[in-house]
């Protein structure tokens, strides 16, 4: 049996890698200029966090709405919602359950900058070329779009994560991503029924209900 399947194998390797042509440094730039010329603002999501401890994925699902260069706004629904805020100043994150609510600073070298280019980086891919080692491939006939693995240079991307592949569209749209952790857990996001349109600067403000308990867990 394993003298059949290993021919099986080898050919099913070689015919996906025949399949997924490389993109030369031209036709790269194009890909991301067509990219953030097409780039969505909003968009539903589906997540799964699968933990090397859990033997099943945490599944969640929401909304995102985004606008360049760092304003983002994501809203997790179901038992356990939360959201999140970020306005390029400061980010919020908002547990309605508990009614607790937690801000953060940014910029001027705060630990979250990175995290929040991370999460920037998948649906704005703005300024990545300076940022990441960028792979790209075109898919093959039957899956029309193109494949990116996006490596950070920086030290301190590569405490956030290791890897993020994503999947790009026909329409130059993010797809899904797959992102890889340090501690090797890893969080795939697909994303669907995208829109473009002006979002209102409203969307990337917060402000605690009253009786929200709120702490600032770095000290600022």
């Amino acid at each position: 049996m394993r003298t059949v399947l290993l021919p099986i194998s080898l050919f099913v390797a070689l015919t996906c890698i025949a399949n997924s042509t490389p993109l030369s440094e031209g036709d790269l730039k194009n890909l991301l200029a067509g990219i953030r010329q097409n780039r969505s603002t909003q968009a539903d999501f589906q997540e799964q966090r699968m933990i090397r401890l859990m033997k099943k994925p945490i599944l969640s699902s929401g909304k995102v709405w985004f606008q360049p260069p760092n304003k983002f706004r994501r809203e997790v629904k179901g038992s356990s919602p939360s959201l999140t805020v970020s306005d390029g100043r400061q980010l919020w994150i908002y547990y309605p359950n508990f009614k607790s609510a937690e801000r953060y600073p940014l910029g001027k070298g705060s630990p979250l900058d990175s995290t929040v280019a991370a999460i920037n980086s998948s649906l704005n891919l703005e300024d990545i070329e300076n940022t990441f080692q960028i792979r790209a491939t075109k898919s093959d006939p039957l899956q029309t779009g193109y494949e990116l693995t996006l490596l950070p240079r920086a030290a301190s991307m590569k405490r956030v994560f290791q890897k993020l592949d994503l999947r790009i569209n026909d329409q130059l749209r993010v797809e899904r991503t797959d992102m890889l952790l340090p501690n090797g857990d890893r969080i795939v996001t697909t994303y669907s029924n995208q829109t473009r349109g002006p979002v209102p600067a409203s969307m990337f403000e917060f402000t605690p209900p009253p009786g929200t308990e709120v702490s600032t867990p770095l000290g600022q």
